[in-house]
């Protein structure tokens, strides 16, 4: 089973939430051999309705105690730019997509993002650059389609 594991940490990242599981994402994600889908959407007003299909499953929780589980299950993280959910998924050696939420003040977590992406640990990019791209991971590449 090939798992996509998205987190938004305790916060909420609403837009990222719609963008994964838009329609044109959801293919994509099975277009490239994933079948299951995790989404912690933390306090998120966004609340994707959780199903199960033959091919693909779609989870949803807001919190857990500890996200090691799901990432250490997971083939691709995709997560907000917030310091301990990188940091985190990073000490897992999981691939890593990091989406900078533009509608926060004084933005640390897009000089995060950045400075993680020269070094070669992530890549990182806006939500709506996610939603008209869907960027994700293949093949030990990252790769845009479009």
């Amino acid at each position: 089973m090939k798992r996509a594991f998205v987190t938004v940490g305790t916060t909420s990242f609403d837009d990222l939430v719609a963008s994964v599981v838009a329609p044109d994402c959801v293919e994509i994600l099975k277009s490239l051999g994933y079948n299951q889908l995790v989404l912690q959407i933390g306090r998120g007003t966004v609340v994707p309705e959780p199903f199960r299909t033959e091919s693909f499953t779609l989870d949803v929780y807001r919190y857990k105690d500890s996200l090691k589980e799901d990432l250490q299950q997971a083939d691709l993280v995709i997560s907000h730019a917030g310091a301990g959910s990188c940091l985190e998924s990073l000490e897992k050696g999981k691939p890593l997509v990091v989406v900078v939420n533009e509608k926060l003040m004084n933005n640390h977590q897009f000089e995060l993002a950045k400075q993680l992406h020269k070094e070669g640990h992530l890549f990182y990019c806006t939500c709506s650059c996610f939603t008209a791209r869907s960027i994700i991971y293949k093949s030990g590449e990252l790769v845009s389609h479009i």
